[in-house]
Order: structure tokens, then C-alpha cells, then sequence
């Protein structure tokens, strides 16, 4: 039958959904520069009409760009082809995608931003060309306000990494100026935080002090009293953090942090579980972030473009990313007249597509709405979680109330069948669903990190559920057919050798071409 065929044939017959018969598209299709042709185009051109303009030989190419030529019905058929071989929240069930927040992003957005009166905008325009969208960010930033309980935010920074760093460059910033910039070289962290407050500060050039969990599986307190002092610049932590679990103890984290001079800053790039319900200001914290391609449901887009939002306390706000946008009751206008500024983070104001996105969820929803979302999260994942836990080998490390995702644990199983957490997923994407498994190092054994959000269904938590338990009894009873996988995927395997061997890597097709085809 050959191993598609064999890998339906091991479905049962009833098996229709939830778990149904999934064939993804697979066009082997060649890179757009392979298919190009010499002569071909897509359109022709008429003259222009006016002489032609003579570039200083400085600034000429010397030879013409390596573009391809190619007619626009080819172009079309390459990237419907493959836009057939993707896996995504528009296509299959995303909640696999845990710590992303893989959540539905309404259509009509996409229309706001296509209008050209948004797609077209030139970043150098006047003010008062712009008066419409500088309204939108300066609004939206009053939303985050409100939802966060700080008193400025920036929506500058263009990925939630770069709203991380843009607060580690304002604590910088805050100490500098009371005299203590060299003193406080330490930030502190937590192991099941998002790995970007490690990487921010370190990038930085802070000793990272990552605070590891106690038995119960929060941050260990007693870490903290005992990292905390005058060398402390900031406290960066996620809560709830990636396990889904969240830390109770919060205000009395940030206290010991205050008592000592330092600064604490929430990492709330997953806030899909306390919106509307807790604030970071709450809590006592200085500074926060938000990725309004998680929370506030701007598409992830294959990585980018992102975008992230900072918000601060009073004390900060004269370190803030610049221009600042300002209404003075009748206009908005930039403020570029800020000596103690930590300047750009990003070139321009931001990512106005995902602002003016972002802006539309949160209008569309209402403060009402944005707290359905946190409790239908909540309610999501728990559920989720009730179903996992039934498939035998499957279980969720400390037991503790989750809030909008689990990681959860495959030890079980691989110790019954020697089928790992990686095979196991790959093998789901034969059902059109994936999953990741977390951030190294692995200190849940075997993991995988699910986070179903407030957009799926009833049904399709049934449906990814039963997916699971289905590959889960596949390993059981043939083992080596899972560790094949996948069969009816565009997917392939990673040879995990390549990973640790930076001479193998390519980040380009003709970096690829030179090193693993000439």
C-alpha cells in the first residue's frame, strides 16, 4: 500500500471526526529563484516618458539584482502551492503551540489593514497627514494603560523580545540615572519564564541569576531572598509562567526586589488568562510588556512581523522609547524632546498593521469581552487538560491548578515504549495537528506544552484530545511505525546532528545550495 496508505489503514473505519482522515497538499515545489526563466515577466512596463536620471557610479550595482523572472500566473501557482503546504490556526487546530497563544485573528482585521489608507501610509509623512492612525496608537496605548494599571506604554518595539529588551534598556536607564548604573549588574530570572528574560539582560551585558522551582513547582522564594541585594538592578518573570501555574506569591516577590533598590518586570506576553481579572500594577511592578501577537490577537505570521507594547510606572517614564506619541485635547503630535529617552527601539513608531489590529480586537471585545476571553481560556484549558490526563503514559508535572496551558509530560509512555515526546508529535502532524515541546533545558522530561486559548471549540479540544490518545496507543503497539512519521505530511525529519554543528547551518536557500548540494 506504501506508508500513506498504511498509515490511513491503521485508522479504524469509524474513525471519521474527531479524527479525521487528513492528506496535507505536497507540490514539491522548487525556490521562486529556480523557476525563474530569462525573458519572462509579469507585467510589461511602458517607458516612462522623462529622461533617464544618471546615478553616481558610487551607488550603481554592478551587476543587476538576482531577481526572478517569471509571468504572474507562475508566481501565482508557486505561492498558492505553497501556501497548501502549510499547518496553522486558519487550516487545523493551533492549541499545540503552547507558550504562543495561537488564537483565531478575525478577518475584518486584515481588511482595516489592507485599506491603503493604512497599507500605503509612508513613515515619514507629516503629522498632520496622520492624525487618524497617530489617534489609533495613542488609544490603544490608553487600552494597554488600563489593562496593565501602569501609567505610559510604548508600542514601539516590533517583536515581544524587543519590548523585553527595551525594558531592560530603561532599568538600565532608571539606574544610571540615580547614580547606581555599574553597581546593579544583576537581573533575575526564572527557569520556566520565557527564555528572553534571560537572553535580554545577558544581551545586555547583566549576570543572569535564574531562579529554579521549588517542590510545589513555583519559583523558589528562599532562591530569591537569597539572590536579591545591592547588585540587583531588576527581577524579569513571567506569571503565570510556561508550566500554566501561577505564582501566588507574586507582591511578595516584587517586595524583596523593591526592598533592595532593584525593579520588577512582568513578562506578560501571555496575559490570555488574567485579562481583566489581574493587572501588573497589582502586583507592585515597575514595568510590563505585552506581545500583541499573542494576547491581542495579531496573526504570528510565520515569525514576523511581530509586535510588542511597554508599559511603565511614573517613575520610568522619562526613559521610554522616543518619539512619544501626545494629545494635547485637539491634535496628536511626536515628542522627540526627551533628553533622558533610551531613544529608538525600532525604526518609526512601530508595527502599524498589528496596532491597528490589535486596536480592533480590543474594540470589538470590550472590557467585558477581554475578560470572557481569560475565563473561556481558563475554562479551555482545563478541560484540555482533564481529556490529556486520561491517555495512559500522559501526566502534567506538580499538581496545581493550570491556568491557559499545561506542559505537560510523555515519561510515562516513553518509558513503556521508548517512543519520545518529538515522535509522538510528528507523528500527530500526519492529522493535520502539531505540537511543541518546550524551551530546553528539559526539566519536565519528555514535554510537551499545550495552550488551547479562548477560540477553539468544544469539539476541537475532543478532536486534538483523541489524536493524542490515538498516537499514544499507536506507540504502544507499534512503536517503530510512529518513529517513522510522518507519512502524509510536507513536514520532514530534523537530523539532530545539525542542530549542534553551526558549519551545517543555512539561514538562505543558496547558503543551502553551497553547502549541502554544490
Amino acid at each position: 500500500m506504501g506508508a500513506v496508505g498504511e498509515s490511513f489503514a491503521k485508522l479504524p473505519i469509524e474513525a471519521k471526526p474527531p479524527l479525521r482522515r487528513f492528506h496535507q497538499a505536497r507540490w514539491d515545489e522548487p525556490i521562486i529563484f529556480d523557476q525563474s526563466s530569462p525573458g519572462r515577466r509579469g507585467i510589461g512596463v511602458p517607458e516612462a516618458g522623462v529622461p533617464a536620471v544618471e546615478l553616481p557610479a558610487s551607488i550603481r550595482r554592478e551587476t543587476p539584482p538576482a531577481l526572478p523572472q517569471m509571468s504572474q500566473l507562475h508566481v501565482l501557482r508557486h505561492y498558492m502551492r505553497l501556501s497548501q503546504e502549510t499547518v496553522g490556526v486558519d487550516l487545523g487546530i493551533a492549541v499545540g503551540q503552547g507558550t504562543c497563544t495561537m488564537k483565531y485573528s478575525p478577518k475584518i482585521n486584515d481588511r482595516f489593514v489592507s485599506d491603503p489608507k493604512i497599507a500605503e501610509l509612508h513613515p515619514a509623512q507629516p503629522e498632520d497627514s496622520v492624525q487618524g492612525v497617530l489617534a489609533i496608537y495613542w488609544q490603544l496605548e490608553q487600552m494597554l494603560k488600563e489593562i496593565s494599571g501602569l501609567d505610559r506604554v510604548s508600542l514601539q518595539p516590533g517583536s515581544g523580545s524587543a519590548a523585553i529588551y527595551a525594558n531592560i534598556a530603561m532599568i538600565r536607564a532608571y539606574h544610571a540615572s540615580r547614580g547606581e548604573g555599574e553597581q546593579r549588574d544583576q537581573v533575575i530570572t526564572t527557569m520556566f519564564s520565557h527564555p528572553t528574560n534571560a537572553a535580554s539582560p545577558k544581551t545586555a551585558g547583566y549576570e543572569v541569576i535564574t531562579l529554579m522551582p521549588d517542590a510545589d513547582g513555583y519559583p523558589d522564594i528562599e532562591a530569591l531572598r537569597a539572590a536579591v541585594g545591592p547588585r540587583t538592578a531588576a527581577l524579569m518573570i513571567t506569571n503565570p509562567e510556561d508550566t500554566g501555574i501561577y505564582n501566588p506569591r507574586i507582591a511578595e516577590f516584587v517586595e524583596l526586589v523593591h526592598e533592595v533598590g532593584g525593579l520588577a518586570c512582568y513578562d506578560q506576553a501571555n496575559a490570555n488568562g488574567i485579562l481583566g481579572i489581574t493587572r501588573a500594577a497589582d502586583a507592585g511592578f515597575d514595568l510590563c510588556h505585552f506581545n500583541l501577537h499573542k494576547t491581542f490577537s495579531t496573526p504570528h505570521a510565520s515569525g514576523g512581523p511581530a509586535a510588542g507594547a511597554c508599559g511603565v510606572a511614573e517613575k520610568l517614564v522619562p526613559f521610554m522609547p522616543g518619539p512619544t506619541i501626545e494629545f494635547d485635547g485637539e491634535r496628536y503630535f511626536l515628542d522627540s524632546d526627551r533628553p533622558q529617552s533610551i531613544g529608538k527601539n525600532r525604526p518609526y513608531l512601530g508595527v502599524t498593521q498589528n496596532v491597528v489590529r490589535a486596536y480592533a480586537w480590543i474594540m470589538a471585545l470590550g472590557a467585558e469581552g477581554l475578560r470572557q476571553v481569560a475565563e473561556t481560556a481558563v475554562l479551555n484549558n482545563n478541560y484540555l487538560m482533564h481529556k490529556v490526563l486520561q491517555i495512559p503514559g500522559a501526566s502534567a508535572h506538580w499538581d496545581k491548578r493550570r491556568l491557559e496551558q499545561v506542559r505537560y509530560s510523555w515519561q510515562g509512555l516513553y518509558e513503556d515504549t521508548g517512543v519520545h515526546s518529538e515522535e509522538i508529535g510528528v507523528r500527530a502532524s500526519d492529522f493535520g495537528v502539531h505540537y511543541w515541546t518546550s524551551h530546553h533545558p528539559y526539566l519536565v522530561p519528555e514535554p510537551f506544552t499545550l495552550e488551547p486559548t479562548e477560540s477553539y471549540s468544544k469539539e476541537d479540544l475532543d478532536e486534538y484530545a483523541a489524536i493524542l490518545a490515538h498516537v499514544a496507543d499507536e506507540a504502544r503497539s507499534d512503536p517503530e511505525f510512529v518513529k517513522g512519521a510522518p507519512y502524509n505530511q510536507t513536514v520532514h525529519k530534523i537530523d539532530p546532528t545539525c542542530l549542534d554543528d553551526p558549519e551545517q547551518w543555512a539561514t538562505t536557500w543558496r547558503a543551502y545550495v553551497r553547502k549541502h548540494l554544490s
